[in-house]
């Protein structure tokens, strides 16, 4: 019996190749199509990593980015839109026009300047983010690696992310979440810190034992996007996407896909009985 499944809602990431699959734009896809919701993209680089590391990487030139943007734009009603890897000031000016043009709805900004193993993947000025995809965006998602980029200064503690959100959210969006994973690494639980519609809120879950964290940020920004082009309201995307972040960390916790930190056991979730 053929049964008609509902038209799922779309979402669009803007960011890097990851060819070892585990952030990036293949992390992004994953974890739309996990949330039911269509996956189109635009690649702002092609990068030659794995699980242990970053190769080599290139920018995609920017008229190329601007013709994908155009080109999924103009056919999809594309309802959230999640940035990671820029790579420099002249990508996120790009992509500040098509969110000036009100092209990029529910924003979710997360600023990669950096993977999770040290290799860095932003080479202008980090406070461009902030003056040109500050006021454009739904959601600012930096970790404390990228908060203390982004501000200057000295992220230590729990107090220190609020008071990070704070200023962070002095440049225009709805809302920032400071993510606090590589805080206290030996504490019992990983808490992030949510400034949103003037509200300072706590999200704590249980740290999860693991050497499998390649692509965290990467999938919280897009699960964050995949909720919001869901109709989720925006405090419930984020606490729901970390909530979907921290049993995707526990489900891959025994896998060794590769001989470094791998990837998240993204389709967690899933359940078919067709596979």
């Amino acid at each position: 019996m053929n049964r008609t499944h509902p038209q799922p809602p779309i979402a669009l990431t803007i960011a890097g190749s990851d060819s070892g699959g585990g952030a990036g734009v293949q992390a992004d896809l994953h974890t739309f199509a996990a949330h039911g919701v269509h996956g189109t993209s635009v690649l702002t680089a092609v990068t030659a990593q794995n699980t242990r590391g970053v190769t080599a990487a290139e920018p995609v030139p920017a008229g190329l980015v601007r013709a994908q943007l155009d080109a999924v734009l103009a056919d999809f009603p594309v309802a959230a839109v999640k940035t990671g890897m820029l790579g420099g000031d002249a990508l996120v000016a790009l992509v500040a026009e098509y969110g000036q043009a009100d092209r990029l709805p529910n924003l979710v900004v997360d600023p990669v300047m950096v993977t999770t193993t040290g290799d860095s993947l932003y080479e202008g000025d980090p406070a461009a983010y902030l003056g040109g995809l500050g006021p454009l965006a739904t959601v600012l998602t930096p970790n404390l690696i990228e908060a203390r980029q982004l501000l200057g200064r000295a992220i230590d503690s729990v107090e220190e992310m609020r008071e990070a959100a704070r200023a962070i959210a002095t440049y225009g969006p709805r809302a920032v979440l400071v993510k606090g994973g590589h805080l206290d690494r030996d504490g019992a639980a990983a808490v992030d810190v949510l400034w949103c519609d003037g509200q300072m809120l706590d999200l704590a879950a249980p740290r999860v034992a693991t050497r499998n964290d390649h692509g965290t940020g990467c999938t919280l920004a897009s699960a964050i996007a995949a909720r919001l082009a869901l109709g989720h309201p925006l405090a419930q995307a984020v606490a729901g996407a970390k909530v979907y972040v921290t049993e995707a960390l526990k489900a891959a916790a025994g896998w060794r896909l590769g001989t470094g930190r791998g990837p998240l056991h993204h389709h967690h979730g899933r359940k078919s009985a067709a596979l």
